[in-house]
């Protein structure tokens, strides 16, 4: 089997994670991922460790599967080599700041003009439009302004807390690849490219669909309810003898399992928690009562108890309990590349699965500029043009 982007050649011109997100997910279906790093220091995550091999992890992460050209884009060379790049590819990412491509020349207006075909798409912290497109974007910043921060955290009265993972990045980049997925379809009918724009700061907003409903339809402005969930109840963590287990008895018949289970019948004919909306009204009140009585089995038994009734629960996982679990194992989100020197590389695999297709790791992440020479040759440049621009600094690298 092969990809489902096989074919479909892609330049990216990124750095640290949202634009590098949106190129991995394109990678593992089987594009041609050709990420230009600006001269002369590339992308400053390869300075992050922990290094394995002398190599970065995190860049590793982000950009396993991709070649790598490294141009000095200050030199007429480097900028003439991107519009190259840029003229000949089916999709052009870029994630920097607005005016960046057109300084570059590499902006939509112009590209358009000789590539009408192109899927344009760019990832900022804010969009194109709007007040807030010349900032620059940061995941921290974006969850703040997005309301995110807002509703995670211990609850009112409580300091602000981020999600733990940069979301708002990783939710943009696979946004991006979305769009840009929507765009080559449209492409297949209409011969047309387009320009696809997204940013941190949707990412952001969308993953408060639900209390967005709350607070758009009633007033109600939702706060942090810690693990708990503004709608239904008792949907949470709970600490148990060993360890923490999330339940979720979403709905009626779930709870009424649930209270038999735990050898409370009599809380199905308590009024303060009789219906989702009274238990929702009444959370602390249910925590209270329902925390001892997970406090008194280990997580494991818990966990046995609940499957066996069909109430969905599961444990509190650390990063490293994730990835020792079978099921990650399965669902093959462990992978394995090597890093030059032939040290192991450990990464992650892609998230979705596929009938007809497949999603290899296809190639480590590249060194500074290590595929400038191969690129360019596709590209059309010939053996001695490309040493005029080795010699000029225009391209370079590790």
């Amino acid at each position: 089997m092969g990809g489902l982007l096989d074919g479909i050649r892609v330049i990216e011109l990124s750095h640290v994670m949202a634009a590098p997100t949106c190129g991995l997910h394109l990678s593992d279906m089987g594009a041609d991922v050709i990420k230009v790093e600006r001269l002369p220091d590339g992308d400053t995550v390869r300075r992050n460790g922990p290094f394995v091999g002398g190599e970065s992890a995190g860049f590793a992460m982000m950009n396993r599967g991709k070649r790598g050209v490294a141009l000095d884009l200050r030199s007429g060379g480097g900028r003439a080599i991107l519009r190259r790049l840029a003229d000949q590819a089916d999709v052009f990412i870029e994630n920097y700041r607005r005016g960046a491509m057109e300084h570059y020349g590499v902006g939509w207006e112009s590209v358009r003009g000789t590539n009408p075909r192109l899927v344009y798409c760019t990832v900022s912290g804010y969009g194109a439009t709007g007040p807030l497109a010349g900032q620059g974007g940061f995941d921290l910043v974006a969850q703040g302004m997005s309301g995110l921060m807002s509703i995670t955290g211990e609850g009112p009265g409580r300091p602000p807390v981020k999600v733990g993972a940069p979301v708002t990045d990783i939710t943009a980049g696979t946004l991006a690849a979305m769009g840009i997925l929507g765009a080559l379809v449209a492409r297949g009918r209409t011969g047309e490219g387009q320009y696809v724009d997204t940013s941190l700061y949707e990412a952001g907003i969308m993953h408060t669909y639900w209390q967005s409903a709350i607070f758009l339809n009633s007033g109600e402005v939702p706060a942090a309810m810690g693990s708990a969930h503004p709608m239904m109840a008792p949907y949470q963590a709970f600490p148990t003898a060993d360890g923490w287990i999330n339940v979720g008895s979403a709905n009626q018949g779930l709870w009424l399992k649930l209270v038999e289970l735990l050898g409370a019948p009599e809380l199905a004919d308590d009024e303060r928690f009789a219906e989702p909306p009274q238990r929702i009204e009444n959370l602390d009140r249910l925590v209270d009562v329902l925390t001892p009585l997970f406090r008194a089995k280990s997580t494991a038994e818990w966990q046995a108890l609940l499957d066996g009734a069909g109430i969905p629960a599961g444990p509190v996982y650390d990063v490293a309990e994730m990835a020792a679990d079978p099921q990650t194992r399965a669902r093959g989100m462990i992978r394995e590349t090597e890093t030059r020197e032939g040290s192991a590389m450990r990464v992650l695999g892609h998230p979705v699965k596929y009938s007809a297709a497949e999603t290899p790791v296809r190639r480590p992440s590249p060194a500074l500029g290590e595929h400038n020479r191969e690129v360019l040759l596709e590209f059309g440049y010939d053996g001695a043009e490309i040493d005029a621009f080795e010699e000029s600094g225009a391209i370079g690298g590790e």
